[in-house]
């Protein structure tokens, strides 16, 4: 099976000016993006995200995102670092959508009910066709986020442990092996 197109940054940059210009959920949806690029986040795991999950009692979005085993693949509990991009595009979210204080869910859709997996597999799926990118599926941001990791010279065991993978056999495969992995390797000699 072919494995989701990893996105270079020109075309991360591609899809977030689409959103930003095009989409009337455009805060939303760039969260949910985001999420997948900047914190290696499933899909059913975004949809899956409740608003205790991301802000706390002081309104503030949390470093660190604790998932349950239900919101999990594999059904183990596992932790999102949220990084200060991510942090900025759910705030961005939340001051555009003030009803969301209102919702168990983070992300809902235009009917105001809960996102599920497939819906956002699909809404992504669209958004990356839209911008002509070929390959591109609701997994790149996850590849992207553990390809780029690899890229920075980010150690696979810590890869792993932010991907939440038993194996690093497993994120070894998600890695994409491109010319500025190779030209990275052979600086270090």
């Amino acid at each position: 099976m072919k494995q989701a197109k990893v996105l270079t940054q020109k075309e991360l940059k591609k899809v977030l000016d689409y959103i930003d210009a095009f989409d009337r959920h455009a805060e939303r949806n760039r969260a949910m993006l985001l999420l997948t690029h900047l914190c290696g986040c499933r899909v059913s795991e975004v949809a899956s995200l409740k608003l205790s999950d991301v802000v706390n009692d002081k309104d503030e979005v949390n470093d660190i995102i604790f998932l349950s085993a239900e919101q999990t693949k594999g059904s183990d509990s596992r932790r999102v670092f949220v990084n200060t991009k991510a942090k900025s595009a759910i705030k961005r979210y939340l001051q555009s959508n003030i009803s969301v204080y209102n919702s168990v869910y983070l992300f809902t859709t235009q009917k105001s009910k809960r996102f599920d997996a497939n819906t956002l597999q699909q809404l992504l799926k669209r958004l990356y066709a839209r911008c002509s990118i070929v390959g591109a599926s609701s997994h790149s941001g996850r590849r992207s986020f553990i390809t780029k990791l690899a890229t920075s010279g980010v150690s696979v065991r810590v890869i792993a442990e932010l991907a939440s993978h038993k194996s690093i056999q497993t994120t070894q495969r998600y890695i994409d092996i491109n010319d500025e992995l190779c030209g990275n390797a052979v600086e270090l000699i």
